[in-house]
């Protein structure tokens, strides 16, 4: 196969064309030239509409992120499936249009909007047009996928709203998203909100616990001055790319923590995050030297044993997405180990297990100490809504 679309282990595929068999019904028209584009938003100021005509009867799930890598390859397994119709929300919409041709992505299962999660009125305006969109259609499935990594910076850069680039796109955007969506998904059968992990942000892995700088988010101390406007850490210390990074991620996988424990019960939303391995060519590294880009993933696949191929990692999404396995909420998923150490080649089993990478079945995995503080997760959660102004319904 092409490099880094590697096929993705027999073991638990059933689910991956079960929708295909779900639903026999008569399939639905639009008199348009060309579907596709009548599915883009071309003038901003114009939200998008017949939507829910378009979509039919298939669940809603929208995708951010959905033109590379993790969020592209899970844009085409849902779309394949038959039964999900998957609304891309990227930054650039041509971009999206193209990729969806290129990578053979079943166009009559997807949308794209427009959403830059780096813009607090972007993520305002995405949710507009998304409901504008589906009309009286709630919202199933939200995929938070996007993110970005600058560990070549040497300064921070900053969001048209102020806040540290990695933690604007990378948290902030999300959990507005979240929050307004919260009370749309709720009206959904077996909702789902899931938002990618990372195993940078939990120090009880090789890839977060050994490899410097580490996540810390200390006391919050950084959204504490100025409303967290032109600070470049969370925990107020000085500027580290990848570190800022990884704290974007710790505060990812307490937001899901926090959402379930705040609304589960009261909304019926599964939250659920993961950990879908290390997918070493991924445009995520895009601002390393390109040495490093080509020897990362020979280093993850024949040293660590933690390299999952874009394919894979879309699949391990998708599962997380759909698969009735999945409908435990509050859960941190993995597979093969949770590169919680360096892989061993298995004789038996023919592949290197127990880090993250490649092949075993899905589980449900344990978090750092930090991750899992609630007291912290609490504190960065009503912090997280200041910052973003944004107000939740009353706990259960």
């Amino acid at each position: 196969p092409p490099r880094g679309r590697g096929r993705v282990p027999r073991q638990s595929r059933e689910w991956l064309t079960s929708g295909i068999q779900a639903r026999r019904l008569p399939p639905l028209s639009v008199a348009v030239a060309n579907p596709f584009d009548s599915l883009v938003i071309k003038d901003l100021s114009i939200p998008p509409v017949l939507g829910g005509i378009k979509a039919g009867t298939k669940k809603l799930c929208v995708i951010t992120g959905a033109s590379s890598g993790l969020g592209r390859e899970t844009a085409k397994v849902l779309a394949d499936r038959g039964d999900y119709f998957v609304i891309c929300a990227v930054r650039d919409v041509e971009k999206m249009k193209q990729v969806a041709k290129d990578e053979g992505i079943n166009t009559a299962n997807i949308a794209v909007l427009q959403l830059e999660l780096s813009s607090l009125a972007s993520v305002r305006k995405f949710v507009r047009d998304l409901k504008a969109f589906k009309a009286n259609r709630p919202l199933d499935r939200l995929v938070c996928n996007a993110a970005v990594y600058l560990p070549a910076d040497p300064e921070p850069r900053y969001s048209e709203d102020g806040f540290e680039m990695s933690m604007a796109v990378n948290h902030l955007g999300h959990f507005l998203l979240c929050n307004l969506l919260l009370d749309d998904m709720k009206k959904a059968t077996d909702p789902r909100m899931v938002i990618v992990g990372s195993i940078t942000g939990n120090s009880n892995t090789v890839g977060g616990g050994l490899v410097y700088p580490r996540a810390d988010v200390g006391e919050f101390q950084g959204w504490k001055e100025n409303d967290g406007r032109y600070i470049p850490m969370v925990d107020g210390k000085n500027f580290l790319g990848a570190k800022a990074y990884k704290d974007s991620k710790v505060c990812n996988m307490m937001t899901v923590s926090e959402l379930h424990r705040r609304y589960h019960e009261s909304t019926g939303i599964v939250f659920s995050s993961l950990y879908p391995g290390c997918i070493a060519e991924s445009n995520l590294f895009r601002e390393k030297r390109q040495w490093f880009r080509d020897l990362f993933p020979l280093f993850m696949k024949y040293v660590t044993g933690g390299y999952v191929s874009e394919a894979e990692s879309g699949e391990r999404l998708a599962q997380v997405v759909a698969d009735d396995v999945c409908s435990k909420s509050g859960v941190y998923w993995s597979w093969n180990g949770g590169a919680k150490r360096v892989g061993v080649y298995n004789v038996k089993k023919g592949q290197v297990t127990g880090a993250g990478g490649s092949g075993g079945e899905i589980f449900e995995n344990g978090q750092s100490t930090m991750v899992s503080d609630q007291m912290k997760a609490r504190k960065m959660f009503d912090l997280s809504s200041k910052l973003v102004d944004c107000s939740w319904p009353k706990e259960a």
